[in-house]
């Protein structure tokens, strides 16, 4: 085996790398099934029935038909139980749609491969790779199936996941049929499902996928996602379990005191399980679910892949949004735009007629004999299409040459080299690119010599180019040297790159800093071309803290610092986790973006990091709660608008259902503790239930976004979502809906017979539950604006809610079930009127006081709270 074997990626003259056709792959996926280990997460239509059928609501319901059945209720009885029947079906529709956001997101979760189908590279789903595939792996990949090496560079493997061993292992390219070995072992070819690719390049042919791969023997769940309450879910908890506690206790303090006073406990035990429905808040647990999991949705369709729910939380919290340039900013669209060699500047033109002076050649000759053989990297793409234009046909292109050795670029040595086996030359030619500092030093020269390289660098860093320095050098010898330095390099030049900005960015950072957050951009280009980009884009350029400035601050030095920089130039990978760090020491929470293996320890200790997904490596992306599908900066800017909208009508729905339930607990309980006649019956709570829980978990999910969703500051991170002054206004649309309904009755019961008093009331508490639902669709829109707003799902709700409420007031048969008497016009007008009366003060507050009222006691009465 020699070392072209080892280095040299044959995929590209040997026609046996053409890969697997689609129809192939499409068959052996039928046949073996997906490249994937069962999670154990997938709920089936069974499980959600069985899982709905332990809910107290359920268990309420169910226990009251059977009441009315043992009593001889057998109308009553049969009623409720389709009532089960309703909920059950409206929980299926719910947690069905749920778990197909889930499965969707699953799917797009799926570690990402890059194969070679029909001939032609392309990037699928891990889940679709298949035995025979060709898988092309590079640093930060994580292998997607068990297979064996038939081409690599320098291939290094960690695969503690399978040994425990936290030593990286070295591949070899396959030579012949070699024996299958266990995972762990030096010099082998063979590489394992879920394992690094921590150095180096290749090509796997994949062997085993699914249960079939080592790791699927050994029976290691991976993907499988660790499920941790959030710090909302804790909340909610807390709260659900307060409200249950509570509902117990009034509950059976019903019973008693209702039988013990009427001797009736038919209709106390009835009277305890209305009272235990209209308190139990079981509707906040569904809203955890399905807000999130919807949410996650939608982002997914912003081309936002969400790994963490609890990042959807933060993201309306964000504070500080630390951005890489290239890519993200920029188009990722290299184009090599000026040259600089033997003192003197060209500017590319692309244009078919157009010569390139000669001693420009060598320039382009090694920035390509610097780059690897099949290029990926941006730069290196575009150094190869200028070889392409210019040198096309000419002795400086060397597709003959052999690649002996490689020095990758790494934190202490900015520039990457490589040795190459000359056909026309017992010398080995060296080949250097990378920073111009670092070429400057690698080529030893004098002060003169790297002032002018200096002043040209900085002559095209102005412009907004980046600039990398190219060297050459060639040896003799046996042995190569451990270290770079003991070439004798001599500079060839200098190549300028444009990489434009994304036209939508201006527009974009503007939005940022309307909604209070600040944007930091991190990149490792030099200061000038920083500060041109950075003011393109609309950034703050005055002051730039560079990636040597960090190395000589301490901690509490670099603490101060960022509190006014927006630019960070020349920074290291390693470097960014130092200025998360210091963000986060501020107080501040940070959003950052990467897509390198070195970036994973900023995305990991960042509030919500955002992986790359169309250039960023698996291990970034893991050690992210986001994906960045399209690596375009609007998609963040677009995810935060969504994040604060799905955290605002998740609080809009909580208050909702904490509003809703006071007017439904006080009816269930006070009338008979006041000695009138029972108003609400299990049958009524189960009808008011069939309202409220499409609408806390679909319609105010589906609500549009407020008009100043990016125009206020972020919240308060240790603000709760459902305390202080939020809470205090939910209840107090509670009580005055309470008191409404509540006067109804007793006026109704002054002057009208129980069954049609009992109508009224019941007319108003829907009216005055409909009135809820629209006035805490928004925080500032008034009603007439709100009637307007589009939501189909709020509108088909109510459609249905006063449809049945007709029918139950003038069917006969619907009539008796629900002990209703048929409401004249005038009063059921005056009922419409009442209900709506309920909330009508609350419109006046929202026109009266837009930011000083409620806005302020939505955005920051929970933080007020907190100070208190």
């Amino acid at each position: 085996m020699n070392q072209n074997e080892l280095i040299q990626p044959v995929w590209e003259s040997d026609t046996s790398f053409g890969g697997l056709s689609s129809v192939e792959a499409a068959e052996r996926l039928r046949v073996d099934g997906p490249n994937a280990l069962s999670s154990g997460q997938r709920r089936t239509w069974f499980v959600i029935m069985l899982d709905t059928a332990r809910e107290p609501m359920f268990l309420l319901l169910f226990a009251a038909g059977t009441l009315y059945l043992i009593f001889g209720e057998l109308l009553e009885g049969l009623i409720l139980f389709g009532f089960v029947l309703m909920v059950l079906g409206l929980t299926l529709y719910q947690e069905g749609k749920t778990e197909r956001a889930i499965e969707a997101l699953r799917d797009l979760t799926s570690p990402r491969a890059l194969v070679i189908r029909d001939g032609e590279r392309m990037r699928i789903a891990g889940r679709e790779v298949v035995r025979g595939d060709w898988v092309l792996l590079a640093e930060g990949d994580r292998v997607p199936a068990d297979g064996v090496l038939v081409s690599g560079n320098n291939v290094q493997i960690d695969e503690s996941l399978l040994t425990g061993e936290a030593m990286s292992v070295g591949k070899v390219v396959a030579v012949g049929e070699a024996a299958r070995v266990r995972p762990g072992g030096s010099d082998t070819p063979f590489v394992y499902s879920g394992t690094l690719v921590v150095a180096g390049q290749g090509i796997a042919r994949i062997t085993a996928t699914g249960a079939h791969s080592e790791i699927g023997r050994i029976g290691t769940a991976l993907g499988t996602l660790e499920v941790a309450c959030s710090p909302l879910q804790k909340q909610t908890a807390r709260l659900i379990r307060a409200i249950a506690l509570l509902a117990l206790g009034m509950s059976l303090t019903l019973v008693l005191a209702y039988g013990l006073l009427s001797g009736d406990w038919l209709q106390a035990l009835l009277s305890g399980i209305a009272l235990a429905m209209a308190m139990l808040p079981e509707e906040y647990p569904v809203v955890l679910a399905v807000f999130p999991a919807l949410g996650a949705w939608r982002l997914a369709k912003a081309n936002v892949l969400t790994r963490r729910v609890a990042a959807i939380e933060t993201l309306g919290a964000t504070s500080v949004l630390c951005v890489d340039k290239t890519g993200t900013l920029t188009e990722n669209r290299m184009t090599v735009a000026r040259l600089y060699a033997e003192n003197e500047y060209l500017e590319i033109n692309y244009e078919p007629v157009t010569k390139l002076p000669e001693h420009f050649h060598a320039l382009i000759e090694f920035s390509i004999l610097a780059s690897e053989i099949d290029p990926f990297d941006p730069m290196e793409l575009a150094f190869a299409r200028l070889g392409q234009h210019f040198l096309a046909n000419t002795e400086h292109l060397h597709g003959d040459w052999t690649l002996m050795r490689q020095y990758s670029l790494t934190p202490q040595l900015r520039a990457k080299s490589q040795i190459w086996m000359s056909v026309a030359s017992d010398a080995y030619v060296v080949a250097a690119k990378g920073a111009p500092e670092t070429i400057v030093d690698l080529c030893h020269l004098d002060t003169v010599a790297q002032t002018k390289i200096k002043a040209a660098v900085d002559t095209m860093a102005i412009d907004g180019l980046r600039v990398l320095a190219v060297a050459r050098a060639q040896y003799v010898g046996t042995e190569f040297p451990v270290m770079e330095h003991d070439f004798d390099f001599e500079f060839v030049g200098l190549l300028g790159l444009a990489d434009p900005l994304r036209t939508e960015i201006p527009e974009a950072v503007r939005q940022c800093f309307d909604a209070g957050i600040r944007v930091v951009m991190i990149t490792g280009d030099y200061p000038a071309t920083a500060r041109a980009i950075a003011r393109q884009a609309g950034l703050d350029a005055d002051n730039i803290l560079s990636g040597d400035e960090l190395v000589a601050m301490d901690d509490k030095e670099l603490q101060a610092h960022v509190k006014t920089v927006n630019i960070c130039a020349r920074i290291a990978p390693e470097q960014k986790l130092r200025i998360v760090q210091a963000l986060k020491a501020n107080g501040e929470i940070v959003a950052m973006t990467g897509d390198g293996v070195n970036d994973a320890p900023a995305l990991k200790a960042s509030h919500v990091g955002i992986a790359m997904g169309g250039r960023g490596t698996d291990v970034a992306r893991e050690a992210s709660s986001l994906v960045l599908l399209d690596d375009n900066f609007t998609s963040i800017v677009h995810a935060m608008r969504l994040g604060r909208r799905i955290f605002d009508n998740l609080q809009k729905s909580m208050s909702y259902i904490l509003a809703v339930h006071v007017p439904i607990a006080g009816m269930a309980m006070l009338p008979v503790l006041l000695g009138f006649p029972p108003m609400l019956y299990p049958v009524h709570i189960a009808f008011l239930q069939l309202i409220i829980d499409p609408v806390c978990s679909l319609a105010f999910e589906n609500e549009q976004e407020e008009d100043d969703v990016m125009c206020r500051p972020p919240r308060d991170p240790d603000a709760e979502l459902f305390g202080g002054a939020t809470l205090w206004l939910a209840l107090l649309q509670g009580i005055g809906v309470l008191v409404i309904v509540g006067g109804a009755y007793i006026w109704a019961n002054e002057w009208l017979i129980d069954s049609e008093a009992r109508a009224f009331a019941f007319t108003t508490l829907v009216i005055a539950n409909l009135a809820l639902i629209f006035a805490n669709r928004s925080r500032s829109r008034t009603l007439r604006v709100l009637l307007r707003a589009h939501n189909p799902i709020l509108w088909i709700v109510a459609g249905a809610t006063l449809g049945f409420l007709a029918l139950s007031l003038y069917l006969p048969f619907l009539a008796n079930l629900f002990r209703f008497a048929p409401l004249p016009l005038h009063e059921l007008l005056t009922a419409f009127g009442l209900g709506l009366a309920s909330i009508v003060w609350f419109q006046f507050v929202k026109r009266m006081r837009p930011e000083t009222g409620i806005n302020r006691a939505y955005n920051r009465g929970a933080s007020d709270d907190q100070t208190n």
